[in-house]
């Protein structure tokens, strides 16, 4: 076979790799991928030299040549070629093929914003814009009314009465670091305007040379966290994406809403305080199993999204000050701006000098200095308690609620309109009105999640203390009624002489915390493994005792099998206790979760319990007669719930969302949906038109039949999977062995914990590791194991459940999106890199027993492939696996290195026994590499080089793969 180098970058080469047929004339993707791959191969050679690129090519002709016919030969040699390496090179090609994946996912990007702007030229959402992949609101809106004749005025009432709250939380953190997303940002954003239609040659040089600029950069950019990220970086990570992208993007999304709205008769604009969008967060208040998020952690997280609040504002309102010129106003307004310049007159002393620049005949900008002055205070105020806790600048010069900075505004609002000039008004005023309305004085609002056992420990310490018995050997009824008579009390509970374990102080400090910080800085409080009221008591007691002035909305957390099953029940206790139902004045919110539940029982079962328990607490809520929010707590990947935002929304069972959703947005999923302006208004599109259609248009409830099918698959799903997992006396050891599952650490991606205990098995491991580790190693275990001995179950029992089974798969979103995923999920796989994994990291004994699940793997896949109709994996689909294929021989390179390095690491005298073929003349030459090896990384007990490469190895493959966990 020629190694011709070329080969590797030409676009022909690269359809070649494809089924033939499959892109279309305007596809751009394999042109991207080849221009980027091109211009990396030559930098590479520029700072490597050829043998380097040699080696590159190599890997990846013996990858593509394995990918071609799975042959595992292939995969032997090109271990060997890997091995051969010392350990500098070794680390630059792994560095490369990681690079390499960022690289083809930016292409990626970059041809989805291409396709999306050719059909939106052509009115044309026949591909993956089309409704069964991605919710366009202006098409929504439109089918809604022409295809399922609603008036316009029931869209426009629905719309602007819904709320979506987008919660971002920091796992599992980026495994990308932010210098590398900004890096890649420019390389995305040279490449568009590239390949833009009225770019000059000269345009196209520079572009191009701006282009091997950045991606060199990136290519010498070290990959590698060397320390652990504390919550404080995650949080300043994540409140970048504002900053960037979303400040700006909710506004002029919201202008396409009325533009929408306006396309259907609508001639009013959604009210600026409508609800339709707002953030939350988790990074600096979840503490669940995370001893790094401190009372003072959370103090801080909250101070700096306030200062950078003020910051942004501060930034904008110069430029709304200089926009309204104009000398007509209303009474009320006027009387306001003179008020002003008398009063500055008198104390100066608390205001900015800007009423020397400001005339009289400009009241629109002498109101709006004031609110300047305030919001320079404000920041200054948070800046300060900040940095040392106390501040110089008095609360009554800063704003302390949303209400005080929106009143100014809506003056100048109002004044406009009345004087005629409403079109000015329902400009960069109105947008400025939105931006206060969905970020307040907060930026985002922050939940703080805790532990149930956690409350119950500090509740014990007080009962014992007070010499009334132990809380916890209490029983729930004894336990609500003392909670119940301490919330009726008004006399303190405990005192400062209260004995306080180190836990005890953290639980009852984060009260404290959220009592002395203004109470729009916070959301939910969230209690992990919620099982009775007294549960939701224990915590509205401890925010009354330790003073909280608005206390927070209690929210359950239900996330295995067994709680998401007892949860209707638990709920319906909690409404019927009376003190509760009036404190909660008709509404209640309930989080589900949907990582730990697929790791307790297998994807299968957990998602048909979650559909079930949604429908169940709606009952009980309406029962009530009270309004449920369910918050959906969804990873990035399948194993953890996620997928496709329109699909999750629309496969929801009816009346479970009603116009009201919270959703987590976690981790690495943010730069999908943040990263760039685009990205961000279609993320936003997404969640409001998804969210509109599935409350005005419900998705069909299944038939009985469907559900007794459903409730039988389950039940042999639940018993397969934890068979395996929990019950196979082997099965921790083959995982940890066949895996990077006890590595996942060093990656250093987030501030928690990989497990909530030190000790134990599965169930102590959090579901982020969990995931990760198989999906590394491309076997995806998690998301598929029990659906094969369910399928197979019931079409042996009788063939025409196989009939029933596609009519559903026809018929039933719910069931269509699971099985879609699933599909997915096998076309990402390959049983043959597990198999990889197991010769070398396994010992032989165990190598049956993965080779069952092997086996396992090809039957559910078989099966699934049955009832959904399809020859092929993704057939349906073929643009998505025109990208999974573009992946497959960098992902293929990376897998083989990372398995025969961690044979390297785990076995000390594997040079010995594997590499015959380097001779000591070899290992000697490499000793001066070596020794700059462990100057790069000094702390590794791992021979030099090794870590960085293993790290450099999953990074790579969860680019690949495009998730961490």
């Amino acid at each position: 076979m020629s190694r011709n180098l070329e080969k590797m970058a030409s676009i022909d080469a690269q359809l070649r790799l494809l089924a033939p047929g499959k892109v279309s004339e305007d596809d751009k993707l394999v042109e991207y991928d080849a221009l980027l791959l091109d211009r990396f191969l030559d930098i590479l050679q520029g700072l490597h030299g050829e043998k380097i690129r040699e080696t590159v090519q190599d890997c990846y002709e013996l990858s593509a040549e394995y990918e071609g016919k799975h042959n595992p030969q292939k995969l032997e040699e090109l271990g060997n070629v890997l091995t051969s390496l010392d350990a500098g090179d070794s680390i630059v090609v792994a560095k490369s093929f990681s690079h390499m994946l960022n690289l083809s996912n930016l292409a990626e990007e970059v041809q989805i914003a291409y396709r999306r702007r050719i059909k939106l030229k052509k009115g044309d959402f026949a591909d993956e814009a089309s409704a069964t992949t991605e919710s366009d609101l202006e098409e929504t809106i439109k089918r809604l009314v022409v295809q399922l004749k609603k008036s316009p005025e029931e869209v426009f009432d629905s719309l602007k009465n819904q709320t979506v709250d987008l919660v971002l939380t920091a796992h599992p953190t980026q495994s990308v670091r932010r210098s590398l997303l900004q890096k890649h940002g420019r390389i995305r954003n040279c490449l568009t305007q590239l390949y833009a239609k009225d770019a000059t040659p000269d345009d196209k040089q520079e572009l191009d040379e701006a282009l091997q600029r950045e991606i060199q950069a990136a290519f010498r950019t070290d990959e590698i966290r060397r320390t652990p990220p504390t919550p404080q970086d995650e949080m300043r990570a994540g409140m970048s994406y504002f900053h960037e992208t979303i400040w700006k993007g909710v506004p002029k999304f919201l202008r396409r809403v009325d533009t929408a709205l306006k396309n259907i008769g609508i001639n009013e604009r959604v009210p600026y305080n409508a609800p339709l969008i707002q953030f939350s967060s988790w990074m600096g208040g979840d503490r669940d199993g995370n001893p790094r998020v401190t009372p003072e952690v959370t103090r801080d997280v909250c101070l700096l999204a306030r200062m950078m609040a003020a910051n942004l504002y501060f930034s904008q309102i110069e430029d709304l000050m200089f926009e309204l010129s104009m000398w007509r106003c209303n009474d009320e307004l006027r009387a306001r701006a003179d008020e002003l310049h008398r009063s500055s007159k008198r104390d100066a002393k608390h205001y900015i000098e800007f009423w020397k620049q400001v005339p009289p005949n400009e009241p629109y900008r002498v109101i709006l200095g004031d609110v300047r002055d305030k919001l320079y205070y404000t920041r200054e105020r948070a800046r300060q308690l900040l940095a040392n806790e106390i501040s110089d600048v008095p609360e009554e010069a800063t704003y302390t609620n949303v209400e005080q900075f929106l009143e100014p505004l809506e003056l100048c609002y109002r004044s406009l309109c009345a004087c005629g000039d409403q079109p000015i008004a329902d400009g960069s005023l109105l947008d400025f009105l939105r931006q206060v309305s969905t970020f307040g004085l907060s930026l985002v609002r922050l939940d703080i999640r805790q532990e149930s056992e956690r409350h119950t420990d500090v509740l014990d310490a007080i009962t014992k203390h007070l010499e009334i018995g132990s809380f916890k050997e209490w029983s729930e009824e004894q336990r609500q009624e003392w909670l119940l008579s301490e919330l009726s009390a008004k006399r303190p509970l405990f005192g400062p002489d209260l004995p306080k374990t180190e836990e005890i102080a953290d639980v009852l400090d984060t009260f404290h915390v959220i009592s002395e910080l203004p109470p729009d800085s916070f959301g939910a409080y969230i209690i992990s493994m919620a099982t009775a009221p007294s549960d939701v008591l224990a915590v509205e007691l401890l925010q009354r005792e330790c003073r909280v002035r608005q206390p927070l909305r209690v929210v359950p957390l239900f996330e295995k099998l067994a709680d998401l099953e007892a949860a209707p029940a638990a709920l319906a206790r909690l409404f019927s206790v009376d003190w509760y139902r009036k404190r909660i004045n008709g509404k209640q919110e309930v989080m589900i979760g949907y990582s730990d539940s697929g790791k307790d029982a297998g994807r299968l079962s957990a998602a048909w319990q979650l559909y079930k328990a949604q429908e169940e607490l709606i009952k009980v809520a309406k029962e009530f007669g009270v309004k449920l929010t369910m918050f959906h707590g969804r990873g990035g990947t399948v194993g953890r719930g996620g997928g496709p935002t329109h699909l999750a929304i629309l496969s929801q069972p009816p009346d479970t969302i009603h116009g009201s959703l919270r959703v987590t947005v976690q981790g690495e999923v943010i730069e999908q949906c943040f990263g760039e302006e685009h990205l961000c208004f279609r993320t936003l599109q997404r969640f409001t038109a998804a969210t509109l259609e599935h409350g005005m248009h419900p998705p069909v409830s299944p038939k009985p039949e469907w559900r007794a099918l459903m409730d039988e698959m389950a039940v042999i799903a639940t018993k397969e999977y934890r068979s395996i997992v929990f019950q196979e006396s082997r099965f921790v050891e083959y995982f940890r062995l066949a895996t990077p599952e006890t590595e996942y650490g060093r990656m250093n991606i987030g501030s928690r914990p990989s497990k909530r205990k030190p000790s134990g098995g599965i169930e102590s491991l959090r579901a982020i590791p969990w995931i990760f580790a198989w999906t590394q190693t491309r076997f995806h275990l998690p998301v598929w194991l029990g659906f094969g001995a369910a399928f197979k179950h019931v079409i042996e029992k009788d063939v025409k459940n196989l009939h029933m089974l596609k009519e559903m798969y026809n018929q039933w979103p719910f069931f269509r999106v699971t099985i879609d995923l699933v599909e997915m999920v096998f076309a990402k796989g390959d049983p043959g890199i597990a198999a990889l994994y197991d010769k070398l990291l396994v010992s032989e004994d165990l190598w049956p027993f993965g080779g069952r699940l092997r086996a396992n793997y090809e039957e559910t896949k078989s099966l699934l492939l049955q009832i959904a109709g399809h020859k092929d994996l993704l057939e349906g689909d073929p643009y998505l696996k025109q990208r999974l294929g573009l992946r497959d021989a960098y992902i293929t390179t990376l897998n083989v290195s990372q398995a025969y390095t961690l044979k390297r690491i785990r076995d000390s005298s594997y040079d010995v026994k594997v590499r015959p073929h380097l001779s000591k003349e070899t290992m000697e030459s490499r000793k001066p590499q070596t020794a700059e090896l462990v100057k790069l990384n000094p702390t590794s007990e791992y021979a030099p080089g090794l870590e960085d490469t293993l790290i450099l190895t999953m990074k790579g493959i969860a680019a690949g793969m495009q998730n961490t966990g």
